[in-house]
């Protein structure tokens, strides 16, 4: 059986949309329906149930695909590998938050980059990134939401530890963490709040966790990128609640204070996402690999 007809029925199979399966194999969408028609025709089964929204397999079509994706890929994967000795000049598409690839993904990968590896970074919110894997424009994308669907596959890469923190001087003018441990909340009422958007995501997922609660507070300052949220609490404008790797070493000189330390910290996991079946490409599976690799010790 041809493999090029294998390889478009498991790309169908995960985007579950023949228009999505032709951005991704370079193809037409009649060429696609057409190879799928003749994988259906040499089978003699239906294979996929066409709606007016992309497609869903039938029972043979899911059999098939959990027969023949694994192998595919393998396949793929050695052909790849003996396209090009030079695989690792490729370009590989990185995004993910701006400060954690800025601080931390980027760095790791300097090694790789080193050995000739070119590296595109992108930003964006997790559906942004999602889009832009399924549509081809990004290899690999670190989010803090796990994606759902056959397209696009997850491994989890980190876990980031959040830490409520304010100036020196809001800290004295509050008691301290004992005065915030014992009062919780309404000692927390009156100071302005820096955050990343309206919705304040990382204020309400701490007070959800450690208060039991939601901040009725509103922004003072909105910034889109953390490390902006940290100058801006340095500064004094408010409490933050950020990343510990991002505000560690102002912890450590004194230019922020802690405001509380709870039993258990509030965490948010980072997931390394791409889609399934790209780490064929020796490129993008080293570049996984390495970042799997560095975050062992985040």
């Amino acid at each position: 059986m041809d493999l090029a007809l294998l390889r478009t029925f498991v790309t169908v199979y995960r985007a579950g949309s023949f228009t999505r399966a032709a951005a991704l194999l370079g193809l037409s969408q009649p060429a696609v329906t057409g190879q799928i028609r003749t994988l259906e025709k040499q089978l003699g089964r239906p294979l996929f149930l066409r709606q007016a929204r992309g497609v869903t397999p039938t029972s043979i079509g899911d059999e098939l695909a959990h027969k023949i994706a694994p192998h595919v890929d393998a396949l793929l994967e050695i052909t790849e590998a003996g396209l090009d000795d030079r695989n690792e000049d490729r370009t590989l598409h990185l995004a993910g938050p701006p400060e954690f690839t800025a601080l931390r993904a980027l760095p790791a990968l300097t090694p790789l980059i080193g050995q000739g590896l070119t590296v595109r970074a992108a930003h964006g919110v997790a559906e942004e990134l999602f889009e832009g894997l399924a549509a081809g424009h990004h290899d690999l994308a670190i989010t803090t939401t796990r994606p759902r669907g056959r397209l696009l596959s997850a491994t989890p890469l980190c876990d980031e530890e959040h830490v409520l923190v304010a100036a020196p001087r809001w800290a004295a003018r509050l008691g301290g963490a004992a005065v915030v441990r014992d009062k919780g909340v309404r000692a927390l009422e009156n100071l302005p709040v820096v955050e990343v958007h309206e919705s304040l995501p990382l204020v309400s997922r701490y007070w959800a966790t450690v208060f039991d609660s939601k901040p009725i507070a509103s922004g003072s300052v909105i910034t889109p990128d953390l490390r902006a949220v940290l100058t801006c609490v340095v500064a004094g404008a408010g409490l933050g609640v950020l990343p510990r790797y991002l505000c560690s070493d102002a912890l450590d000189t004194g230019e922020l204070v802690a405001l509380l330390d709870p039993p258990v910290p509030p965490l948010r996991t980072y997931f390394l996402v791409v889609r399934t079946g790209t780490l064929a490409h020796p490129h993008i599976a080293r570049a996984h690999e390495w970042l799997l690799r560095a975050a062992v010790s985040w």
